[in-house]
């Protein structure tokens, strides 16, 4: 019945409770389905894991201790509880995938992080029919609006050359996991010459060489001379900024490779000379298209502004909604 929820918004983060099985949760379960491998989704201290089968190397990498993992091959199902439940690409970064939980007659589907733009590092995101769906909503304003992910990378490699002519290092910070590898894989077609990584991208790049992605050559970024970076492109993730490490890289350009880059501010926010509106999330437009492709008669939304769109997708007819946290379930009092 519809008053009886497949997915409810808890303390511990969303839980299943004909499955019993939580999403993405925050703190220690007993069985989490995870979407991706980004911290803010896979954490570590539960006793399962259930993910889709391209983002096991990137769990393996990123959870201590060996935990119990069981990967599903996109679409593959599994009984968890009463429910039948399936993974499906999302988009988003290598791995990424959509919950999707069947319930006597009943399709709930959880996007997780998603985008709609083409990746080469990643399956397309799927859509899927279902009774309710949840959306993430980062960025679901109208002022977010991505531009052709191609004309953005050569804004990057025009940016590269243009300081390699100052005799510059053009530094870009990106995020370490998803990002950092797709500008390396949209350069492959037109660069063959090496990018420096920070460390804390440089094994992520090789789980995805394992997997299979073609991406531009690399080097670590451990050279100690500065002249070694000169007219280079080194690519660095924003925590790096301020840091000790940048020193080494000498006199620089800095960039920012980030949906966030859209909205005027948050470049010299970051301290950055330019920005590159690029992005693993959809944006307006793609939000709005996804919801109503799934023919969801309703829609819940997690993250960013959700108001906004729950505004919009009232307007043309949804039932539409951020999706609350509730009271602890009878459960959250031990590990689930």
């Amino acid at each position: 019945m519809d008053s009886e929820p497949l997915v409810v918004a808890t303390p511990k983060g969303l839980y299943c409770p004909p499955g019993d099985f939580y999403i993405d949760p925050e703190r220690p379960v007993q069985t989490a389905v995870i979407t991706h491998g980004h911290g803010d989704h896979l954490r570590p201290g539960h006793a399962r894991y259930i993910l889709a089968r391209p983002g096991l190397d990137i769990a393996r990498a990123r959870l201590p201790g060996h935990p119990d993992i069981l990967p599903l091959d996109h679409g593959a199902a599994v009984a968890l509880g009463a429910t039948t439940v399936s993974l499906h690409p999302a988009g988003h970064i290598l791995g990424s995938a959509q919950v999707r939980i069947e319930h006597q007659g009943r399709v709930w589907v959880v996007s997780g992080d998603y985008k709609r733009q083409s990746d080469p590092t990643c399956a397309a995101f799927d859509p899927l029919s279902c009774d309710v769906f949840i959306s993430e909503a980062t960025f679901a304003l109208p002022v977010y609006r991505w531009p052709p992910a191609a004309a953005v990378i050569e804004e990057i490699v025009g940016w590269w050359r243009a300081n390699r002519d100052r005799g510059l290092c053009s530094l870009l910070y990106c995020y370490a996991l998803g990002k950092a590898q797709r500008v390396l894989a949209e350069l492959a077609g037109r660069t063959t010459e090496p990018v420096h990584v920070h460390g804390a991208i440089g094994e992520l790049v090789e789980i995805y060489r394992s997997a299979g992605v073609s991406m531009a050559p690399t080097l670590p970024a451990a050279a100690q001379r500065k002249e070694d970076y000169r007219g280079a492109l080194v690519l660095a993730p924003p925590s790096a900024s301020g840091s000790s490490w940048i020193r080494r890289v000498g006199e620089h350009s800095s960039g920012f490779c980030s949906g966030w880059m859209r909205v005027r501010g948050e470049r010299r926010r970051r301290g950055c000379d330019r920005g590159f509106v690029l992005s693993d999330h959809a944006d307006w437009p793609a939000l709005i298209d996804s919801c109503l492709q799934t023919g969801a008669r309703r829609v819940l939304l997690t993250h960013g502004h959700s108001a906004a769109l729950a505004r919009y997708l009232t307007e043309q007819g949804l039932e539409a909604s951020a999706l609350e946290r509730s009271a602890p379930h009878p459960g959250d009092a031990r590990v689930q």
